[in-house]
Order: C-alpha cells, then sequence, then structure tokens
C-alpha cells in the first residue's frame, strides 16, 4: 500500500471537522467588515476573456512592491500567507535541520517544519507570553536553518519590538528568519509596530511575510506577500506554481490597494471595537492581553470549552486556545464591527454568568 514519508502521515488536519460552521465566525480572525466596495465593483466587472486567460503575477508583484517601497525582484505573491509559509519551509529546512520559533504561535510552523522532516524546537515564551528574545538567541544551534516569528503574534496578539526582532536576525546571519506581519495593520504603538520591511536591504536572511486575509478582508481570494532579498526571493519563485495566484484575486488587487480609505476607517473600527471588548473583560474580572491585531486573548478559567459552547448556543463562534502552551483556560475572539459587537458583548456577559 503506498504511504506518504512518516512525517506527512502523523500530520493532523489544521482544520478539524466541524459539524456545523452556522452562526458569526468570531474564531478564524477574518474580517467581519467585508471587503471594499471598490473591491466588489472590480469582481461585477470581470470579463469571460480575463476569466478565461492565465493570470499574470507579475503584474500584482509590480503593485504590491510600489506599495511597499520595494523592488519587484524583492515581492513574491502567493496563494494565501500559506503557500508562502510551505515555499519558505520547502526551501529551507529538511530532515536534519532544525526550526525554532517561541510558543505560543501560529499552529502552521510546527506542521510545516514536521512536513519537511525537520526538527522541530519550541521555545515557551515569557510569563506574560511576550517574545522570548534570550531564550530565543540561546537555542540557536549550527543546525538552526530556519526562525519564525509572528509580529504581532497569533494568538496572543502581543507585538515584539523591532530592535529585539533585529537581534535575532542579526544573530543567525546564515539562518533564514521569517517575521509574519499577518496582523501588522492593527498595530498601535509605533514602537512595537514598526515593519521589518524597512530592514530588509540589510539582511539579506530576513523575510517579511504580509497577507490581504486580514486588514482588507479578502480571505476568500488568497493572496498573501512574501518579500525579502532579490537573490532569496528568486530562490523561492523556481519553486512556486507559475499561475499560483488566480486571475480574480490579481484584477482585485489594484483596488484593493487604492482603497485606503476603506482600509483605514475598518482599522480604525476595529481599534475601538478591541477597546470595548478589553474594557468588558476589565469589568468582568477576565485576564486578557492588550492586542495589537483584530483578535483579543482573554483568560475565561477551567470552563473554557463549556464557555466557547455556550457562546456557541448564542450564535458565535470563538476560539478555545487552551491547546496552545501557556494558554490554559483561554479563548480567542475575533473582533467585529459595531453592531456585531454589541450582541457579543451581551453574549460574553451571560456566557460567563452561565459558565463561572
Amino acid at each position: 500500500m503506498l504511504k506518504p514519508r512518516e512525517t506527512i502521515a502523523g500530520l493532523r488536519p489544521y482544520h478539524s471537522p466541524i459539524v456545523s460552521r452556522a452562526g458569526l465566525s468570531l474564531d478564524l480572525n477574518e474580517s467581519m467588515a467585508g471587503c471594499s466596495p471598490r473591491v466588489l465593483a472590480r469582481l461585477r466587472s470581470l470579463s469571460a476573456d480575463e476569466l478565461s486567460l492565465y493570470p499574470e503575477r507579475e503584474v500584482g508583484e509590480r503593485l504590491v512592491a510600489s506599495f511597499l517601497h520595494l523592488g519587484p525582484e524583492q515581492v513574491l505573491l502567493t496563494n494565501g500567507m500559506d503557500e508562502a509559509l510551505s515555499l519558505l519551509f520547502n526551501a529551507y529546512l529538511g530532515p536534519g535541520d532544525e526550526l525554532l520559533f517561541a510558543d505560543p504561535t501560529f499552529v502552521m510552523y510546527p506542521m510545516l517544519g514536521a512536513a519537511q522532516g525537520a526538527q522541530v524546537v519550541r521555545v515557551q515564551s515569557c510569563e506574560d507570553l511576550t517574545l522570548p528574545v534570550a531564550d530565543l538567541l540561546a537555542r540557536i544551534s549550527p543546525r538552526t536553518r530556519l526562525i519564525a516569528i509572528a509580529n504581532p503574534n497569533n494568538p496572543t496578539g502581543l507585538a515584539a519590538s523591532r530592535v529585539n526582532l533585529l537581534k535575532i536576525v542579526e544573530a543567525a546571519p546564515d539562518v533564514a528568519v521569517l517575521v509574519d506581519e499577518a496582523y501588522f495593520e492593527f498595530c498601535g504603538a509605533a514602537l512595537t509596530c514598526r515593519t521589518m520591511i524597512l530592514d530588509l536591504a540589510r539582511h539579506p536572511n530576513l523575510f517579511v511575510g504580509r497577507t490581504f486575509s486580514k486588514a482588507y478582508g479578502l480571505a476568500g481570494l488568497r493572496l498573501g506577500v512574501l518579500a525579502g532579498a532579490a537573490e532569496q526571493i528568486d530562490y523561492l519563485r523556481r519553486l512556486s506554481l507559475p499561475f499560483n495566484v488566480n486571475s480574480v484575486a490579481l484584477a482585485c488587487l489594484e483596488e484593493a490597494l487604492a482603497d485606503r480609505s476603506f482600509v483605514s476607517e475598518h482599522i480604525a473600527q476595529v481599534k475601538r471595537e478591541r477597546k470595548r471588548l478589553e474594557r468588558l473583560c476589565n469589568e468582568l474580572g477576565l485576564r486578557f492581553w492588550p492586542s495589537q491585531t483584530n483578535f483579543v486573548l482573554v483568560r475565561v478559567g477551567a470552563q473554557a470549552k463549556t464557555f466557547v459552547e455556550a457562546m456557541q448556543q448564542r450564535g458565535i463562534l470563538v476560539r478555545d486556545a487552551s491547546a496552545n502552551p501557556g494558554c490554559n483556560g483561554c479563548v480567542r475572539i475575533t473582533v467585529g464591527t459595531p453592531r456585531q459587537m454589541d450582541g457579543v458583548l451581551q453574549a460574553i456577559r451571560e456566557a460567563v454568568a452561565e459558565t463561572s
């Protein structure tokens, strides 16, 4: 019987089967405000010719490169950030190599590392779940080939400073260092939210990931960005499939980038509603981590699973984060629109009362 490598056969699927996803989806960190009206208008204007021809990814890469103040040779468009991660891990990891990251973080990192046959080296975050810079530096070894850092982090919502990230990048010049900025647009304080894209020119081992799934509301179109030194991006381009980004996503990209007022207002709205959620947590005596993303990690205690079920009974899906190291008793709640959050906050009050 044909079987895959053991490392593949032992992996669990990223998405577990769910009987029903009916309700308000606040468990996947999607945009609850949808996408720009300009994007919708462009979708409706698509012609038969645009759909019948193979997509030209390079046109989109020039647009994104200009937006990020980079050269087109420094940018690779991918089918969502997931494909960008897959390409990067495939290029720099193999059996016997080490993947290094701090827990808790994005669950795809260990999955992709294990799929390449690499040794997954986990460093536990600090007690307050901030990035354990000193411990990460201490675990870099001659076998370390890739370091993955989500900034801001998922599921904590916390952001590390550029100074600390540069310490890691500079300590491992022969190691690929990924700074995954999927939630960068939602950052608040300038100190913690300086993009690492500004440092690409000086650090050829640095890669920065971005996505249009969050702030731009295009999760369904699957459009990600991987930026890095031109030579390194050229290696990854050789691994990528020639028509990996579909023509619909590419057609909408220009409008998504151009409608800055929509994105700015959405980000401002998320920050306002995030504050409302955090104020409620304070009122209810629930521990939470000050977020720089479009979600908040909240510790509801030993009844986390029951709390998630109570929210689902009220038509709201939230993520049980208890399985993440250091997140026992925690749930992750995506921030919705003002109208949605009116109902969400009331549901949280009721669920807490019901499960306490």
